[in-house]
């Protein structure tokens, strides 16, 4: 015998029930606003959204997870630090200028990024949010990978950030239209010095 759902009853998901990823996501971007990547926690998102904890790590499964996902980041630390260090050692300078050059091709990609950019220019909040996040999450864990110091990492991060910045806000051309090939042998090399041991 099959249950009665009632009139126009329709089976699936009820009516008026919340989007609790969508939530998480909108208390991630105020937590992170007010406390920096670093203060910031699973459980004071959790909080701020009105959900369990355990949650949060469902849908995100780390803090760097929320973050990428809150900011709209092409890119996630737990993929592309792999991505960085596996390989040739001598071939590092050239896959990450490569990588940088390829996520920020696509404009759907890219306006998230150029967007934090701008915002990181003009805000104070912005800047130790995302310095926080790319010294913990990211730099951090390739400096510690490739046995370098965190310094190092640094400035090959500060090349890549020119670069972006000339290439798709200051639209320097030729740059601008550059073939990424071409970019990739130009600048991996200068890359790759600095993450050399």
């Amino acid at each position: 015998m099959s249950e009665s759902r009632g009139p126009g009853r329709r089976p699936g998901r009820r009516p008026g029930v919340s989007d609790t990823r969508g939530q998480i996501l909108t208390a991630a971007r105020a937590i992170f606003a007010e406390k920096g990547f670093d203060k910031a926690t699973i459980r004071g998102i959790a909080r701020a959204a009105g959900v369990d904890p355990a949650l949060v790590h469902h849908y995100f499964d780390t803090k760097e997870g929320v973050f990428v996902a809150a900011m709209r980041l092409p890119f996630d630390p737990a993929v592309l630090v792999p991505i960085l260090v596996t390989g040739p050692r001598e071939e590092v300078g050239e896959r990450l200028v490569r990588f940088i050059l390829t996520i920020t091709a696509d404009p759907k990609a890219r306006e998230p990024v150029l967007a934090l950019l701008r915002s990181a220019v003009t805000n104070d909040q912005v800047v130790a949010m995302i310095r926080e996040f790319m010294v913990e999450a990211l730099l951090g864990r390739v400096a510690d990978a490739l046995g370098i110091p965190l310094l190092r990492m640094e400035a090959a991060f500060s090349q890549m950030f020119g670069l972006v910045m000339a290439r798709h806000i200051v639209q320097m051309e030729p740059m601008a239209s550059a073939d990424p090939e071409e970019l990739v042998a130009l600048v991996g090399p200068t890359i790759q010095r600095y993450v050399d041991p």
